[in-house]
């Protein structure tokens, strides 16, 4: 590796331009580079919502959900389908394989729905994917003391159209304002006269304007079409509608056409007040930051322009949190970074050296900057934590060779000299180390799942930064050394070995040469006790692995809240309602609060999302712990009306466990779902147990009488009365005045009780209640289905911060209930999560040390060397169990990436050792001289480099600022006490297992010998 250096130092003007070059285009990058929340996720998910309004849910399951799941079952990398039916929708989700090509699958599904003739002619059905952009990246809530449909209508002129300029916009979706119909009612000479809202289907049907073809007139080619599509109210009014008796009559003289507001089937609140809310996705380019900043320039305009002193409550943006944690990690890696550099000042004495290898973290991390632009991704809490954790390492390679060029130039060598030598000697060792500890990240490529796609830019990054800090350390650093180390006085080669013989005396006065070498001697004279003692406490550590906390991915520290209300099915709107607005007042009273958002009521699509019930959305004081306020919350809403669930806003993955109850028989299922939920509700330690099995809800039963259907009146005419009474479906869609209207034909006012009900007309045979039986029945509020099979899912919120526990008390807890016949109990949800993380990545631990031994056979030409290097991992791990079990820090999946880390790290140190072993045996030493030689000269750029890598990741450890703490603080923890334990046996158990491998190797030889 002299090589680069020698190159380098015959060009260092042109490695100084080039450094600069490099230095520019990444600050350039830094402004460059998007700001997300974390890397785009695309969710293995294709969903599927057909709206059946009116339809109960055994209805919707028989004639909708089924036929959709069997048209499904053969979309190319289909997992799983699960299906909810509920009244008047039905959603089927699909999971699919990770990486199937998911645009792909949604041409391929609704190819499929759109050929399916065995669901109802009325059902359009909506298909969506699972895209993290799918999301809004910023949620406004619009109030005005206006009347809602002129606020709506001034948010679509002005809002809308503002909102869609601004750079990065995918959509802008607005929800909660209110719609308008053509309501046709049918005057009552024209009902008597026979006319029907099948005759008015007809008639507007009839309406639109025909195309007939072209007339050739000489040059001229002109299009024929024949009557017109109706625009207006007017136009509207005129279309004839065909008579019984025969003729036509205008639609205006047979009933009253009007343009009027629907009525709402949701409300929406910010903070009390009726609202609107504006919800902003961005395209992948966009830049969440950069959009929210514009959004913010664009309010105090836009408000004005609305009038009626209106007002944007911000209810949800991801910008300040992308910001403060981009402030937070920038602050803890200032922080490391000033560590790292006091480290070297110490152990150096010397500002220049310092000021020359510090030089490295910041052009490694400019490097990888510029490499990131490059290939397209973002700046977001994996990417800057990654560049926060790789400050303490990128700048062990520059310690190692200033410290290296140092001790050559203290023994009075030429300066040139000096430093191509010391760049040889360690330019292996550190090369090697460095490939290996990049290269421990690759396994993370074959990781799977949500796990791999959020890491792979983390591993990706800090890979990076390694090897721009290797070719740093070998091309910079010797330029700047050569330019800004003093060089050493001319002297003859007695005056050079003097030289030499007073700094190695120097060494090895030093106080840690005084307190290592002893300790060195000592267990090399007793090398199976210390082993010994070694295998002891490492047997020690791991057990009290019994005492370590466990979890997935920790809480992300978003200032945000969601409560869900769930009352009894059946509940109508003004009931949820008022049940919302008691759950407002108790939520104003909490502090930190600063805003609710309610939505009551909604439309299938969003219930997929939100899962259903009242939706209160919370923002909370930015400098509020949210883990508190929602203590408080649910204190404050513990004599609420419902169900009341309250969750942490965790970037949108599930932290609640999931217990999945299967059955073939309904009854059964229902039994088993009860039992399951009272069982668990009984464990000490476990947060809310909820199920989906609401309780049965009453409908109403028409049942058509034998006779009325012998008079031809039959279940579907009736259903069809039924229906243009109660639900009034669109029977026609009509352009008035550029805006689409939906057009309905009502009849008589809507009854409000069962007895008005039966009094309504059945036609010439009688009432409803002549005609057929009208009862109450129960019936299931919702259906859900897995693989076919009807299922429960019972939501268990951990409780606690040790998810291992929470798992092992549901499971025996499960195992004690005494199930029915053929039902069957299996734990997912984040347990699920946990088991498949914690497996794959298990599996790129033992990929990453294969790795790394592989590195080590080829730089060592040794297939036993290696593997008394390898004796560090385990004994990495005793530091970093220990360090945790102290802390209380969990050990979940970003605990298993810094371990992924430390294979690679905690080598380093034993391969820059036992390199220069080799190298001082290779020149005749015997193999004690070596280990002393060797682990004097290497003991001080070792613990230099670990104490710089420890001190460097202790602001993170600690959590100073809490930025990206769920992802950075368990890393640093682990590669903190993985470096302390590993460091020390390094430097003594290494030397140990050397000397009795190759004492035995030497007397092998010598017996052959003789």
């Amino acid at each position: 590796m002299g090589t680069f250096a020698a190159f380098s130092l015959r060009n260092r003007a042109f490695v100084a331009l080039t450094t600069v070059i490099v230095a520019v285009f990444g600050v350039i990058s830094v402004g460059s580079l998007k700001l997300e929340l974390i890397p785009n996720l695309q969710f293995p998910m294709v969903g599927v919502v057909a709206p059946y309004a009116g339809a109960s849910p055994e209805a919707v399951e028989q004639q909708v959900t089924i036929p959709v799941e069997d048209a499904l079952a053969g979309v190319d990398g289909l997992e799983s389908v699960s299906s909810t039916s509920a009244s008047g929708a039905s959603t089927v989700l699909l999971t699919m394989e990770y990486g199937t090509d998911l645009d792909r699958a949604v041409q391929q599904v609704e190819s499929e729905l759109i050929g399916l003739r065995t669901i109802p002619e009325s059902i359009d059905p909506i298909v969506f994917a699972g895209d993290f952009d799918q999301f809004p990246v910023i949620q406004l809530a619009v109030t005005a003391d206006l009347d809602p449909a002129v606020l709506a209508d001034r948010i679509d002129q002005v809002v809308v159209p503002a909102f869609d300029d601004v750079d990065g916009v995918r959509e802008v979706q607005v929800t909660g304002a209110p719609t308008n119909r053509v309501e046709v009612t049918l005057k009552k000479s024209a009902v008597a006269a026979g006319v029907s809202g099948q005759d008015v289907a007809t008639a507007l049907d009839a309406a639109a304007m025909v195309p007939a073809g072209t007339l050739t007139e000489g040059d001229r080619a002109l299009a024929v079409q024949v009557g017109t599509t109706p625009t207006s109210l007017e136009e509207l009014r005129a279309v004839p509608v065909s008579l019984p008796e025969g003729g036509t009559r205008p639609l205006g003289e047979l009933a009253k056409v009007d343009v009027v507001q629907v009525e709402a089937t949701s409300f929406a609140r910010t903070d009390g007040e009726p609202s609107i809310s504006v919800a902003l996705t961005k395209t992948p380019a966009g830049n969440t930051v950069e959009i929210s900043s514009q959004v913010a320039e664009l309010l105090p305009e836009l408000e004005r322009k609305i009038g009626g002193d209106a007002k944007f409550t911000v209810t949800f943006d991801q910008a300040p949190f992308i910001e403060k944690s981009v402030e937070d990690l920038a602050t803890e890696g200032g922080l490391g970074l000033l560590f790292a550099v006091f480290v070297i000042l110490v152990f150096l004495h010397s500002l220049r050296s310092t000021l020359v290898t510090a030089i490295s973290i910041p052009l490694s991390l400019l490097v990888t900057l510029i490499g990131l632009w490059v290939g397209g991704y973002s700046l977001n809490i994996l990417t800057l934590g990654a560049l926060t954790v790789a400050i303490g390492r990128v700048v062990d390679d520059s310690i190692v060779v200033i410290e290296n060029i140092r001790r050559h130039l203290s023994y009075g060598t030429e300066k040139l000299s000096a430093i191509t030598t010391a760049v040889k000697e360690v330019g292996g060792a550190i090369t090697s180390s460095t490939i290996a500890t990049a290269a421990v990240f690759l396994p993370i490529g074959v990781v799977g799942g949500q796990v791999g796609e959020l890491f792979r830019p983390f591993a990706i990054t800090v890979s990076l930064a390694l090897m721009a800090s290797l070719l740093v350390a070998l091309t910079i650093i010797p330029v700047l050394a050569y330019w800004f180390l003093k060089a050493p006085e001319s002297a003859d080669a007695e005056e050079l070995a003097r030289l030499r013989a007073e700094a190695e005396a120097a060494e090895e006065r030093s106080w840690l040469r005084r307190v290592y070498t002893p300790a060195l001697t000592w267990s090399l004279a007793r090398p199976w006790l210390v082993v010994a003692l070694a295998f002891v406490l490492l047997i020690g550590t791991l057990a009290l692995t019994p005492l370590l906390k466990t979890n997935f991915l920790g809480a992300t520290g978003q200032n945000t809240l969601s409560v869900t209300q769930e009352l009894e099915p059946g509940a109508s709107l003004s009931r949820q309602d008022d049940a919302a607005r008691d759950v407002e007042k108790a939520l104003a009273g909490v502090d930190d609060v600063v805003s609710v958002q309610t939505t009551v009521g909604g439309d299938p699509t969003t219930a997929v999302f939100s899962g259903g019930g009242t939706q209160f959305s919370l923002t909370l004081d930015e400098k509020a712990d949210a883990d508190t306020v929602q203590d408080e919350i649910e204190a404050a809403l513990a004599g609420s009306d419902g169900e009341i669930s309250v969750s942490t806003g965790n970037g949108g993955f599930s932290s609640q466990l999931e217990v999945v109850v299967t059955a073939t028989d309904q009854g059964n299922l229902g039994e088993a779902a009860e039992k399951v939920v009272a069982r668990l509700r009984q464990v000490e330690g476990l947060g809310a147990v909820s199920s989906d099995a609401a309780p049965a809800q009453p409908i109403l039963s028409v049942q058509v009488r034998e006779a009325a259907e012998r008079a031809g009146v039959t279940a579907p005419v009736v259903g069809g009365l039924l229906a243009q009474t109660l639900f009034q479906p669109a029977v026609a869609r009509v352009d008035i005045d550029h805006e689409q209207l939906d057009v309905v034909v009502t009849g008589a006012a809507k009854p409000t009780s069962v007895q008005e009900l039966e009094a309504l007309s059945a036609g010439p045979a009688g009432t409803l209640g002549q005609v057929a039986e009208v009862t109450e029945e129960l019936v299931a509020a919702s259906i859900s289905r897995v693989d076919g099979d009807r299922t429960v899912t019972i939501t268990v919120d951990p409780g606690q911060d040790n998810l291992g526990k929470a798992t092992s008390d549901v499971n025996a807890a499960l195992d004690d209930v005494d199930l029915p016949d053929g039902t069957e109990v299996s734990l997912g949800g984040v347990a699920e999560d946990q088991a498949e993380a914690f497996g794959q990545l298990g599996l790129a631990l033992v990929v990453a040390i294969a790795i790394v031994y592989m590195v080590m056979v080829g730089t060592f030409n040794s297939l036993v060397q290696p593997l008394i290097l390898l004796v560090s991992v385990p004994f990495a791990a005793t530091g970093a169990l220990l360090l945790q079990i102290i802390t209380g820090v969990p050990l979940g999946v970003a605990s298993l990436i810094g371990a992924l880390m430390l294979v690679g790290v905690v080598v380093t140190n034993a391969i820059v050792l036992i390199d220069l072993v080799n190298q001082t045996r290779s020149r005749g030493a015997s193999i004690d001289e070596a280990l002393h030689e060797g682990g004097g000269k290497r003991l001080r750029p070792i613990v230099m480099t670990a104490l710089a890598t420890i001190l460097a990741l202790t602001p993170m450890g600690l959590g100073v600022t809490g930025g990206s703490a769920f992802i950075s603080q368990p890393l640093a923890i682990v590669v903190i006490g993985g470096l302390v334990s590993s460091t020390l046996l390094t430097l003594v158990l290494v030397p140990v297992l050397y000397l009795l491998v190759e004492r035995r190797k030497e007397r092998r030889a010598a017996r052959r010998a003789g």
